[in-house]
């Protein structure tokens, strides 16, 4: 790893999942972890639920762009994390992979997206403990 580990976080859309990741991410590392997230099939914008969800949080997730996966990004990355994407995601040797499985918040209220966001925040909050050992 880098001095500055590196996460990314994909799922198809890059609408709901990866983008709350990344908000929690960006929050819970301090600004010591570089965050990326990208989708194999991303949306136009951020699932308005989601936003929603994570603004409960006091966390605004509304002026990112859903992005598209890239080989590079998977390259400059320490660790990838993937929620649903399959064999969209390039493996390369010596990278850390974690598959999350989630329930995607697409087409859902906010009533069944606030439990997946809390499943997020939960491994987020592992994830740091990882990868900043106090």
């Amino acid at each position: 790893m880098t001095d500055k580990p590196t996460v990314l976080f994909v799922c198809v859309h890059n609408a709901g999942r990866s983008q709350m990741a990344a908000g929690y991410l960006r929050e819970l590392g301090g600004g010591q972890i570089e965050v990326l997230s990208a989708g194999s099939e991303p949306k136009n914008q951020i699932n308005p639920v989601a936003v929603a969800a994570m603004a409960e949080e006091g966390l605004d997730i509304a002026s990112y762009t859903p992005q598209i996966l890239t080989v590079d990004a998977v390259r400059e990355s320490d660790v990838v994390i993937t929620m649903g994407c399959g064999d969209a995601c390039p493996i390369f040797p010596g990278k850390r992979y974690e598959d999350w499985e989630l329930d995607d918040p697409a087409g859902q209220g906010i009533e069944a997206v606030r439990p997946i966001r809390d499943e997020i925040r939960r491994r987020v909050g592992v994830l740091v403990g990882e990868l900043l050992p106090r």
